[in-house]
């Protein structure tokens, strides 16, 4: 049976690693070591990151939503809570949307939560 050499596939591998590693600084962009450690800690960031982009946009939501409350006359939660009772299925981010586009259609909102509230 033949021998097999990697030197194929291993400057395959070498030259991906190197392509994403375009834009690094000095060793981390030319040599393949050092740049495959940054481009493995790079892609790892990045799986972290779209996950924490997801809680920081629905942070981002709640903190609009309950400032334009608070300009009605009414807390995050207790509007929340009237809109579910209320049977009203808007999500944060429309909500958010609304209270910034619209401040007197979120008002009407407020109202429709204040109204089942009580």
């Amino acid at each position: 049976m033949a021998r097999v050499k990697k030197g194929m596939n291993a400057h395959k591998r070498h030259k991906k690693v190197l392509k994403l590693a375009k834009g690094y600084q000095g060793s981390r962009s030319k040599l393949f070591k050092t740049s495959n450690q940054f481009v493995m800690k790079a892609l790892k960031n990045a799986y972290i990151g779209r996950k924490q982009k997801k809680r920081d946009f629905r942070k981002l939501w709640i903190q609009r939503i309950n400032a334009a409350c608070r300009m009605n006359d009414m807390s995050y939660s207790k509007f929340m809570n009237g809109l579910k009772k209320a049977g009203v299925e808007v999500n944060r981010k429309m909500l958010s949307e609304l209270a910034i586009a619209d401040p007197e259609g979120f008002a009407k909102l407020v109202a429709v939560a204040k109204e089942h509230l009580a």
